[in-house]
């Protein structure tokens, strides 16, 4: 093989494989339907990527190319097809992630939400403690400005996405799970089958590994062979902190406790105990209960608790969660991907530690027509916490529009009064005429585009 060609390689997910072939020495290049910042980057480290759907561009030497596609491509999308009918060896992003996992010891991170932030905090850890990792990240870590981390020690952090199943190809040492809510029912169709794909995950764990579960959440772990631990920020678990502060800010300060366990790594066997004073370098009680989940797998997988401690205090975050763009003593603006009801009430929730008092305008672009109908009841709910919502249309991504499906499912339901559904592109029109204070956007589709002129125009504001 000598030849590695992306159907879809603008992705976070296939762009962070895009680069580990690309650093290997592999001739990479790809498809994706329109430009964005992920793709410039790729573009700069010398992948090929073009805008058409064109099969003129896969490599020509069949037997020697390897295709990867995601799953949010259309079946019938034409390089697919040509890919197929020609006789390519054609793979999911997930299988892809999986055959390179295989030969590591593989650091997994699942669940519905979460994941992702603890993923980065979890690579972080090692790469701050000097070991190392190869990290596939579902995000941009702040720290290292890189959905990607290669190094020469065999251990992998791998977010497991349960999109399309794709955690399935995944047989971790040691996997953390921090939530098996219901989510991605246009693939699942209810909860208990979401739920039990959580559960084939976590029997996929080895059975001399560990299993770091979130304290609460629904978990069959009957088939689970590995040693099973749970963790949480608000309440008693194997991994839980003690003596908690919130620090000026919305930082969380507090002492990590720990059970009786051996280590992966080398075999070490730990006595129950404490990290003390543990200080995370980004605020809000979700970042805090991340870094505890994370804390817990690094522990598990032989990295020194000290280390551990600098790791949390010196982790920057990850773009798109709780990212602060703007903090000024007039005004405020955090970006955040919350798509689910579970996230957006996480993240209003860890705001309002970090800003006590302060009037709170949220806009949110719903994602997915199916997410927006099984869940407008719940969506509503959360966006209830706000002082303000601005509630734009939904952003279809890989789906057709489904009849009677729109955000005013959403907006009749929100309890608030200060409300107003607007389009994406009135946006800044609107916020041109309001008093901010603390402003956030959320969502997962591309409302991120607005990023750039929503800094600028709160960073005007403060002068």
């Amino acid at each position: 093989m000598k030849n590695v060609y992306f159907i879809g390689i603008g992705g976070i997910g296939m762009s962070a494989i895009a680069r580990y072939y690309n650093h290997a020495g592999y001739n990479v290049s790809g498809y994706d339907k329109t430009p964005s910042k992920l793709t410039a980057k790729l573009e700069e480290e010398g992948i090929a990527i073009h805008y058409t759907d064109d099969a003129s561009y896969l490599p020509s030497d069949i037997e020697e190319t390897l295709v990867i596609y995601t799953p949010a491509i259309p079946t019938d999308m034409g390089e697919l097809v040509y890919a197929q009918q020609r006789g390519y060896r054609l793979v999911k992003r997930s299988r892809a992630l999986g055959e390179i996992a295989s030969t590591q010891c593989c650091l997994a991170i699942a669940g519905t939400h979460g994941k992702t932030t603890t993923s980065t905090m979890l690579a972080h850890i090692y790469t701050h403690a000097g070991l190392g990792c190869n990290a596939f990240l579902g995000g941009i870590s702040k720290n290292y400005h890189t959905n990607l981390l290669l190094s020469k020690n065999p251990v992998i952090v791998a977010e497991a996405d349960e999109f399309d199943r794709s955690f399935l190809q995944l047989y971790p040492e040691i996997a953390a799970i921090t939530s098996t809510d219901a989510d991605h029912l246009d693939i699942y169709g209810d909860l208990e089958t979401i739920q039990g794909a959580f559960a084939e995950f976590a029997s996929q764990i080895k059975e001399c590994g560990y299993l770091v579960a979130k304290r609460g959440i629904s978990l069959d772990t009957s088939k689970v062979k590995a040693k099973i631990f749970t963790y949480s920020f608000k309440e008693k678990a194997d991994f839980s902190p003690e003596n908690v502060e919130v620090l000026e800010g919305g930082y969380f300060k507090f002492d990590l406790s720990y059970p009786e366990h051996t280590t992966l790594e080398n075999g070490v066997a730990r006595r129950a105990g404490k990290i003390e004073n543990c200080i995370m370098g980004v605020p809000g009680w979700i970042n805090a209960e991340n870094g505890i989940a994370a804390a817990a797998v690094a522990l598990l997988g032989g990295v020194e608790p000290e280390k551990i401690k600098e790791a949390l205090g010196a982790f920057e975050g990850a773009e798109r969660r709780l990212d602060i763009h703007v903090n000024g003593a007039r005004a405020a603006y955090i970006d955040d991907y919350a798509h689910h009801p579970e996230e957006l009430a996480s993240a209003i929730g860890s705001i309002r530690n970090m800003f006590p008092g302060r009037r709170i305008c949220g806009i949110f672009q719903p994602h997915l027509y199916t997410r927006t109908r099984d869940f407008a009841p719940q969506f509503a709910e959360s966006l209830s916490m706000l002082d303000e919502l601005l509630l734009l249309d939904i952003y279809p991504a890989r789906e057709l529009p489904i009849e009677g499906v729109d955000s005013s499912l959403i907006f009749e339901k929100v309890t608030i009064e200060n409300k107003r559904q607007i389009s994406k592109e009135d946006v800044l029109n609107v916020l041109g005429d309001m008093d901010i204070d603390i402003l956030v956007t959320f969502g997962a589709g591309d409302i991120d585009r607005l990023i750039p002129a929503i800094t600028e125009l709160v960073k005007e504001r403060n002068r």
